[in-house]
């Protein structure tokens, strides 16, 4: 059978779910004018977060992205004048919701000199102001790898700082745009030496012709950077203008790579078909906790 001739399988079936709690959220969002990567990045998890869990990932500086990654579905292009207001209007959101775990990512704005940096740093404030017992994760672009522009995020004092290296070294460049695997790593590190209190975070998505071998080189690379929570997801080919999808790895298959995390010293690993960076991050943030 070719790549193109690959359908996924039994257990990437996903069951939707569009209860009062799902539209509520979408109305709620939609009045607010707030953009989420659930919808942005169609994320599959969606009606299992939004109904279900009642949990949402926010993407702030607006829904135009300057990158354009093979893999990712939000749009690319120029982006819009920032919203200074959008920092007040993601916590009343995230106050309206009674999220105990708030994430909050954003578009990259390499059009921007501090990357967005400040707007990020004003949102997890806003944030933390309206919701005082609510932890907030934030994952950000590597801010154009500049040290000052990951200071001033740093400094806001967010809970996890998450920033995804996406993929193993070998495809990084094929699969990213702008972003590399050293500057990635480079973010962690820098990261966790500005504040060794805050736990950090990456994401890989397996599928795009990377081997075993290169997966746990990649486990090894972030462990070498005091990376302390690590998430792997399939990727999934979001339209046929991106990447093909190389490979289904099966549930067994992800099972076995979240041991080999653990056994390399993560505090956390979840890994399956599913998973994105942001799934189940409530339940990450109290992993980290109890293991600290």
């Amino acid at each position: 059978m070719s790549i193109t001739d690959l359908r996924k399988p039994e257990w990437l079936k996903i069951k939707l779910n569009t209860n009062e709690q799902y539209t509520g959220l979408k109305k709620m969002m939609r009045e607010k004018k707030l953009h989420t990567v659930c919808e942005e990045a169609r994320c599959p998890n969606i009606h299992e977060c939004w109904a279900v869990r009642k949990t949402a990932t926010f993407m702030i500086l607006g829904s135009v992205c300057t990158r354009a990654c093979r893999f990712c579905a939000v749009q690319t292009g120029l982006p819009s004048e920032l919203d200074w207001e959008e920092p007040e209007r993601v916590a009343e959101s995230v106050k309206q919701m009674n999220l105990k775990h708030a994430v909050i990512t954003a578009v990259a704005r390499d059009d921007l000199k501090d990357g967005g940096a400040e707007v990020f740093a004003e949102t997890v404030k806003a944030v933390r102001r309206k919701n005082p017992f609510c932890s907030i994760e934030v994952l950000p672009s590597d801010l154009n790898g500049e040290y000052d522009n990951l200071k001033t995020l740093m400094d806001a004092r967010p809970d996890i700082l998450n920033h995804n290296i996406e993929t193993v070294k070998r495809l990084s460049q094929k699969v990213r745009a702008r972003a590399t695997y050293e500057r990635s790593l480079e973010f962690l590190r820098r990261a966790k030496q500005m504040n060794s209190t805050i736990p950090t975070k990456s994401s890989i998505m397996i599928g795009l012709g990377e081997t075993k071998e290169e997966i746990m080189e990649t486990m090894d690379d972030l462990r070498a950077n005091d990376v302390d929570i690590m998430t792997i997801g399939q990727y999934l080919q979001p339209t046929k203008r991106h990447l093909k999808v190389e490979k289904y790895w099966s549930p067994e298959e992800f099972e076995e790579l979240k041991n080999i995390a653990m056994s390399k010293g993560f505090s956390h690993c979840e890994a399956g078909p599913l998973v994105r960076s942001s799934y189940h991050a409530d339940e990450q943030v109290r992993a980290t906790k109890v293991n600290a």
